[in-house]
């Protein structure tokens, strides 16, 4: 998630408990010299959980000398970006563009496979114009030699629009032998639990539910241990933003700016769960600064109960559409 996938967001979910690894937002690979192991280091930092690190690119050279260089740094898994669907990345050929051609696409991970002897993975998208040949993009992840693939259950024209088809994910599941993580559409932790059931994929990946909810995957282990799970109010969300915005404050003390628009960011997935029509979001963004920021959110949400936001582990409020295993599931 480019500009959102800071290390400071990665703490902050990390801290609410319930996850298993990280994932840092991507490097871009062009035709420029790759950084150093030892600037790579610097700019990779973990939150004390294993951290997958994304490469973006489309030059099989370029890509494979990065993912040694990085593989060389405090990564424990080297990801190969597959699923991006905004346009200027997909006309440079990069992102979900690489789901176009299999054969070119299983020589590209070919070549990095052998540059990076550790954790090799690729995130993909079912698909460029439609999920028609998502067998012969999990067979060319597969037989390049990865570990995993992680599947993101739309296909890169569908954007993020509509319901993700999770029967795909069940679908390559059943048909691949290496693991397979779920992605798409899980809001809720009982989201989570239910694409683990439905799909019996190895993991499940949460992106934007993450930033909606922070609470999300520590909800999630709660109702897998049968466990009461956490049922934040609006004090949890005032603190939450608060620490977040110290933090990035800390990081970066001399931009304000960047500081207020990086809370902000937040506070768009976040404002989401909150069921007022839109009013604490127009509001809170309209602000100029953080300290003001902060001032909207504890006025309008300081008081408001678990029960007044659409943050529990099953979504009491429904204001999100989750995804499934539908009819048009594809079958082996």
């Amino acid at each position: 998630m480019e500009g959102v996938g800071h290390a400071v967001l990665r703490d902050l979910v990390a801290a609410q408990g319930g996850l298993g690894m990280v994932c840092m937002e991507f490097f871009r690979v062009g035709r420029a010299p790759v950084h150093g192991p030892t600037l790579v280091r610097r700019i990779v930092r973990t939150a004390g959980l294993p951290l997958s690190v994304q490469l973006l690119g489309s030059h099989p050279d370029r890509l494979a000398e990065a993912a040694a260089v990085v593989a060389k740094s405090d990564a424990d898994v080297v990801d190969i970006n597959l699923g991006c669907p905004v346009r200027r990345v997909v006309s440079k050929g990069a992102g979900a563009a690489l789901l176009r051609d299999p054969v070119a696409l299983h020589a590209l991970l070919a070549q990095v496979r052998g540059a990076v002897h550790g954790l090799l993975s690729a995130k993909i998208r079912t698909g460029f114009g439609d999920s028609s040949r998502v067998d012969d993009i999990g067979d060319a992840v597969e037989s390049a030699g990865l570990d995993f693939v992680a599947v993101h259950a739309r296909s890169r024209d569908q954007q993020y629009g509509g319901v993700a088809d999770w029967g795909l994910i069940r679908y390559l599941k059943r048909r691949l032998s290496i693991p397979v993580v779920g992605n798409g559409d899980c809001w809720y932790a009982v989201d989570v639990v239910r694409m683990d059931r439905e799909t019996g994929c190895d993991a499940v990946m949460v992106g934007r539910g993450a930033l909606r909810n922070p609470w999300i995957f520590a909800q999630a282990a709660a109702l897998r241990d049968g466990r009461a799970p956490p049922a934040p109010g609006g004090a949890d969300v005032v603190g939450y933003l608060e620490r977040a915005a110290a933090a990035y404050a800390g990081v970066f003390p001399d931009r304000p700016r960047l500081v207020t628009g990086r809370v902000k960011e937040l506070v768009r997935y976040l404002g989401r769960a909150v069921p007022d029509g839109g009013a604490f979001l127009h509001e809170a963004l309209r602000t100029p600064d953080t300290s003001a920021l902060l001032r909207v959110a504890t006025r309008r949400l300081g008081r408001r109960g678990a029960e007044d936001l659409d943050l529990t582990a099953e979504g009491h409020l429904g204001l999100e559409a989750s995804g499934g295993v539908g009819e048009q599931e594809r079958r082996p």
